[in-house]
């Protein structure tokens, strides 16, 4: 089976600057994946090229077993970075503007569009103009735009800038949701924290070259926990004791409890075991490290070359 979307050594510059580098990627249709990254990674470039909006200097890009993504267009759906909506125009108008661009045939949209302003939250706005609304409401306005059409591709930018946690978690609910029905789903995002939370697979984009290409479950498998996060079966015990466990490197206080950095030869399991009998756990318990702590020892080990130090 075809991927739902492949690139093949894409290069794209402004001028001197180099946002994407020989950038290869395969996305299978029905999979859930972020392309995470920090500001100015290239992960903006990458999905406006991947929509056609842009076109890479050299590679090749395939979207939905099209050439570009214009042949395509009724089965993707699209939220950008940068926000817009016809701000004079009605929520109602709009929406049914945009539902018939995407080959939407019902005789009349209006039942859809109230359903989705419904799941969404926005009951009361369908005869309100879009320069009414909140940036929040806009937002929610502009994806129910996106998946309206039920679309095969789902490519989400930054889709949970702006937000507040409410709508963040109503957000993810959709986007489970229409992968529930089968989209594939590509979103980026430089908050790691709401990738971890949502994607099966993670594209991790550093200064326009991809630095990681792994599903979550492999990740983690791959990254071995290198603290212990540690809470005092008694809250007034002393924990000074901690500090000279072997394998222990230091131990900082973490809200109620404390967070035990191992050293880079300790077995976590030996150490777990050392750690409970010097100071009795009400809680122990390995932390796994973060993307951002993978994107920051990634990026470290390319910064320095095997035999230079820092």
């Amino acid at each position: 089976m075809d991927p739902a979307i492949s690139l093949q050594g894409v290069t794209k510059s402004f001028g001197p600057t180099s946002a994407v580098r020989d950038l290869d990627l395969s996305i299978p249709k029905g999979a859930l994946y972020g392309f995470i990254g920090p500001n100015g990674a290239g992960k903006t470039t990458s999905l406006r090229m991947i929509m056609s909006i842009l076109f890479p200097d050299r590679g090749s890009i395939a979207v939905l077993g099209c050439p570009s993504a214009w042949e395509a267009k009724d089965r993707i759906g699209y939220l950008p970075e940068e926000r817009g909506v016809y701000r004079k125009m009605k929520v109602g108008a709009f929406l049914t503007y945009i539902a018939r661009l995407k080959g939407v045939n019902d005789a009349d949209p209006s039942g859809r569009i109230k359903s989705w302003l419904d799941r969404v939250e926005l009951q009361n706005v369908y005869d309100k103009k879009c320069e009414e609304l909140s940036k929040g409401m806009l937002q929610k306005v502009q994806l129910v735009a996106a998946v309206l059409h039920q679309p095969e591709l789902l490519i989400l930018d930054e889709p949970f800038s702006g937000l507040d946690p409410v709508s963040m978690r109503l957000l993810r609910e959709l986007v489970l949701a229409e992968h529930r029905r089968g989209a594939t789903i590509l979103f980026s995002t430089h908050i790691m924290l709401q990738a971890e939370e949502l994607c099966e697979h993670i594209v991790m984009l550093h200064r326009g070259r991809k630095v990681l290409d792994e599903s979550l479950d492999s990740i983690r498998r791959s990254h071995v926990p290198r603290a212990v996060l540690f809470e005092p079966f008694d809250p007034a015990a002393d924990v000074v004791p901690l500090g000279g466990v072997e394998g222990v490197a230091s131990v900082i206080r973490n809200g109620g409890g404390y967070r035990l950095d191992l050293t880079p030869a300790a077995d976590p399991v030996r150490t777990i075991r050392a750690i409970a009998l010097a100071v009795a756990p009400s809680r122990i318990e390995l932390q796994r490290p973060s993307l951002e702590d993978i994107f920051v020892d990634l990026v470290t080990d390319e910064a320095e070359p095997a035999g230079i130090s820092a």
